[in-house]
């Protein structure tokens, strides 16, 4: 019972087998096609232009062989008309000779009655039946006669004579052996002519190709070899004004990009390390000394500045998390915002300030101040604004929004009455870390990231932060773009 079941499984697997070869062939073949397909841009250009080549020589070559063949075959049919026609006369006239002498061209001649008889021939068709061809109409024909001793294939033009014993038929057979020699001839030559144009078209194809594609080559070496540490290196530049020179010229601004931004990565992790080393160790020093320390009150003390270098890591990691703008595209979801309000709020929920804010800034009802863009982002904007016109005013802050009315841009204006910047440090104060001599001191001075923050959101937001000139304190002048207006507005 175990063998009969035995059969049918065996002969399952057998078929299985069999499906299994069978669909694995397609297989190969693809395989073995795309192993053999050209891989290189060079090697495809250079099979390209050889195929092509090739195309157009055939083409031509057919062109010239057909040409040449109905020129030399229509001048062997016109001689042997004319052989045709001046014994077709001879027949009309009643002088028709037994033999008929051979002219210029031809090869034989034979006249045959309306019977078949052969009336009259060339010497070497003497004594030979009529020829072995149908038609009697006017007109050329080809034929292979060499049952006949005629060697070479023959252009048999037939005419028709109607002399006074009776209609009557001449032909005239003349030799294509100088028609096929010359085509024969030609062809060769073309042949030999087409494979060393295309030989030559594919080595001018691969040589040229190749030149052209070295500086390609130079360039992927190059950028292959850079690594991380070695982004200062830069491809090299052809000096041709064509599309690899504007490669290369791309790819160097690419690796002046990375290089800016990986330097700046660098700056960014050393200046935090630093920053947040210093608190730390302030940090550890206040809570060992509260944990060794014997009297209560210098516990609470230690304690409470512990707290408030705490607080210090907690809004330096805050202004960490958004230092790291310039990774992205843009200012995340947009939306209208209203700066008028946005600015009541931020100052209204900032609580008491060391020094009073005056707030000047429209309702927003005519449309003053909105601005399309991200609403927590241009609020830290505004807040690191006011914690640093706070931070340096020495008795009050003033913040000023209106419209510019040539470009409808939203000005915000914030100004202290501190001591001011000084010209040369305008720019120098939105670098991150960056605090002029009065802002070090531990107690009262940022981690020098609000400001170039602030300006990192307004650019993402398609506007500009900068220092206004003043008679005294500092102005920091912010414009952003206004709201586009509503295709479907009024």
């Amino acid at each position: 019972m175990a063998d009969r079941d035995a059969l049918p499984r065996r002969a399952v697997l057998a078929r299985r087998a069999v499906l299994a070869r069978r669909d694995a062939l397609p297989r190969r073949a693809a395989t073995a096609a795309a192993r053999l397909a050209p891989r290189t841009v060079r090697t495809r250009t250079t099979l390209a232009a050889c195929v092509g080549v090739a195309v157009v020589m055939a083409v031509a070559s057919a062109a010239v062989l057909l040409v040449l063949r109905v020129n030399l075959e229509h001048t062997v049919e016109a001689e042997a008309r004319e052989q045709a026609r001046a014994v077709a006369r001879l027949a009309e006239d009643g002088r028709l000779p037994a033999q008929v002498t051979l002219g210029q061209g031809t090869d034989f001649v034979q006249v045959t009655d309306a019977g078949g008889r052969v009336l009259a021939a060339s010497p070497n068709l003497a004594g030979r039946p009529a020829l072995p061809v149908t038609g009697t109409g006017d007109g050329p024909g080809s034929f292979d006669l060499r049952a006949l001793g005629l060697e070479h294939r023959q252009r048999v033009t037939t005419v028709t004579a109607d002399p006074p014993t009776g209609p009557v038929t001449v032909r005239v057979g003349a030799s294509l052996h100088t028609a096929d020699t010359a085509e024969d001839l030609t062809t060769a030559a073309l042949a030999v002519l087409s494979a060393v144009l295309v030989a030559t078209v594919g080595l001018l194809t691969w040589r040229g190709t190749g030149r052209a594609l070295r500086p390609v080559e130079a360039i992927r070496a190059e950028v292959a070899a850079i690594g991380e540490g070695g982004l200062e290196r830069r491809v090299p530049e052809p000096g041709s004004d064509d599309e690899i020179a504007d490669l290369a010229h791309t790819m160097n601004a690419m690796l002046d990009r990375l290089e800016a931004a990986g330097t700046r990565q660098r700056r960014f992790i050393a200046d935090a390390s630093h920053e947040l080393r210093s608190p730390l160790a302030v940090l550890r020093t206040q809570l060992e000394v509260a944990h060794t320390h014997p009297d209560p009150d210098v516990r609470a003390a230690m304690v409470a500045g512990a707290l408030q270098d705490t607080d210090r890591l907690q809004s330096l990691a805050a202004d960490l998390l958004l230092a790291r703008l310039d990774t992205t595209g843009g200012p995340g979801p947009v939306q209208p915002v209203d700066l008028a309000e946005l600015l009541r709020d931020t100052v209204a929920g900032r609580g008491p300030q060391p020094h009073p804010v005056d707030l000047d800034a429209p309702d927003g009802a005519d449309g003053a101040g909105a601005v399309d863009g991200n609403p927590l982002w241009l609020g830290r904007l505004l807040t690191n604004l006011l914690d640093n016109a706070q931070r340096h005013a020495r008795t009050g802050v003033t913040v000023r929004l209106r419209t510019d009315p040539a470009t409808g841009e939203a000005v915000v204006d914030v100004t202290d009455d501190g001591p001011g910047i000084p010209p040369a440090d305008r720019d120098r104060v939105f670098e991150r870390f960056t605090r002029l001599d009065d802002a070090r001191s531990r107690n009262d001075g940022g981690a020098g990231l609000g400001l170039a923050i602030a300006r990192d959101i307004a650019t993402l937001h398609g506007g500009t932060l900068r220092i206004e000139a003043t008679a005294s304190g500092a102005t920091f002048r912010t414009r952003l773009p206004g709201t586009a207006p509503s295709p479907h507005g009024r």
